[in-house]
């Protein structure tokens, strides 16, 4: 990987792959960063929660043209096959060029170059003396997948540049000029167990093999969610086949699409028989609806061990009501740009913890009204099932300036050195500009990258072509600021 052309890229990104850096996880890479801007003798600041802010001198001649910042985030998603034995704390990313060597994938888990790829970028630009550029700032925040918190404690007056480049978009060519904003949902039902009934038998259901992906770019997509898939046939089990309860889980992180989600039911032993033929059948159905969408669903049913005790019938039922009604996926699509999302939902994770089942969701809007008013339609969703319901990581969307010079000035480079106009977007997904617009009104912002495809998923990959091609253009922009 390290023979790739930029090759300073692929070097840092490399070394970055060696890096545990789930989110949640940022002392190392966190420590990696500052100490690679100190042995470059740059100014380097780490902030209380993480964040690194490396400074580099303007190229001599640029010392009075406005600064410049290259921000990325440090973290990456934990997400890997079920199948595939890997700590997200501790091993490497096994990351290798794929047969046809256009594009950078991982063994079996998330790559990480979203955002890692950002990160080796401004690396690579912070170690390069050659590169002419305004004075320059690189701007590492942590946490971004899980609720943008590096972002949501950056104070006003730190940064120093008039114009941010985000370098966190996932499609060459493409100008990022506004997000969605967001906020978490959770709904808690706790409950006190109740035992089994006598003579019952217990079957763990699982589904497994979804493609999941990004909660926000591949919400469109139309995918299917393995917790509202694995709901709809509990409550066929419940209404129909005398099934109860006991266990549940299913999706793994808040920002992705949920892939895999597993029950423990108990039934009545006579019921063994009729309740496989249905786990069967629903497997069918899913098979049939989802053709041409999702191409490897395993929905299956084994014999386990009976537990003691499972959910009462009534918090059972609402549990069940609840996760049937509550929306998830495209909500509404902005009406002046029928092919962008505006406003959806993904019921991300459904986790036991004790004597409570908790129900995580992340909407995603673009207008800060249509996001209150799905945040409204959840909450009423499960208050009305008796859940505990309480609302967090509230972040703002990015509104566009359609009038930015910085846009403008992207859009001149871009033709001029590939012969075309750039695409200009507005992303259903979040992006630190509007958290960092908040406290630096005024600022000049637009996000761009390479092209990775699935991010959030054990199917990611950056395509290789398009590093070049981004790095190109980065450099052309820098030397023309």
């Amino acid at each position: 990987m390290t023979n790739l052309q930029p090759q300073a890229v692929w070097k840092h990104f490399q070394s970055l792959t060696q890096i545990p850096r789930p989110s949640g996880r940022k002392e190392q890479i966190s420590a990696f960063l500052a100490d690679y801007g100190r042995s470059l003798g740059l100014e380097t600041i780490v902030e209380e929660i993480g964040n690194v802010i490396i400074r580099k001198p303007a190229y001599p001649g640029y010392e009075n043209h406005p600064g410049v910042i290259l921000q990325a985030h440090m973290d990456m998603v934990p997400q890997k096959n079920n199948d595939k034995v890997f700590d997200f704390d501790k091993d490497p990313i096994r990351a290798y060029i794929e047969d046809n060597g256009e594009w950078v994938t991982a063994d079996g888990t998330t790559l990480g170059a979203d955002n890692g790829i950002g990160v080796a970028t401004a690396m690579a630009i912070l170690a390069d003396k050659n590169i002419v550029h305004p004075p320059l700032e690189a701007f590492f925040t942590t946490d971004e997948e899980t609720g943008m918190y590096g972002a949501q404690a950056l104070q006003g007056g730190v940064l120093k540049g008039s114009t941010l480049l985000n370098l966190d978009s996932e499609t060459e060519g493409e100008l990022y000029i506004g997000c969605a904003g967001g906020v978490d949902t959770t709904a808690r039902f706790d409950f006190e167990p109740v035992a089994t009934e006598e003579g019952d038998i217990a079957l763990k259901i699982e589904l497994k093999g979804l493609k999941g992906g990004h909660s926000g770019v591949d919400i469109n997509l139309q995918r299917a969610n393995a917790n509202k898939l694995l709901f709809r046939f509990l409550k066929d089990a419940v209404a129909n086949y005398e099934a109860r309860l006991a266990c549940v889980e299913g999706g793994s992180l808040r920002n992705a699409i949920p892939r895999e989600a597993t029950a423990v039911i108990t039934i009545p032993a006579d019921g063994k028989e009729e309740l496989l033929q249905l786990v069967d059948d629903y497997e069918d159905l899913f098979i049939r609806e989802y053709d041409g969408v999702e191409d490897n669903i395993h929905f299956t049913a084994t014999e386990v061990e009976c537990p003691k005790t499972e959910m009462p019938e009534d918090v059972q039922d609402f549990l069940i009501h609840a996760i049937t009604i509550c929306p998830h996926g495209v909500y509404r699509m902005i009406p002046e740009m029928p092919d962008v999302v505006e406003t959806s939902n993904n019921v991300s994770t459904i986790a036991m913890e004790g004597n409570s089942v908790k129900v995580l969701c992340l909407t995603r809007s673009s207008v800060e009204s249509r996001k209150e008013e799905l945040r409204q339609i959840i909450h009423s969703t499960f208050a009305l099932a008796g859940a505990d319901v309480q609302f967090s990581g509230d972040y703002p969307g990015w509104k566009p300036n359609i009038h930015s010079r910085i846009l403008e000035k992207m859009q001149e480079i871009y033709k001029k050195e590939f012969g075309k106009e750039p695409r200009i977007i507005t992303i259903h997904a979040g992006l630190e500009c509007g958290i960092i617009g908040r406290n630096y009104p005024g600022m000049d912002m637009i996000s761009f990258g390479p092209t990775i495809e699935h991010p959030h998923s054990p199917d990611e990959r950056v395509n290789i072509k398009t590093v070049q091609q981004y790095y190109q253009f980065l450099l052309a922009t820098l030397k023309e600021l």
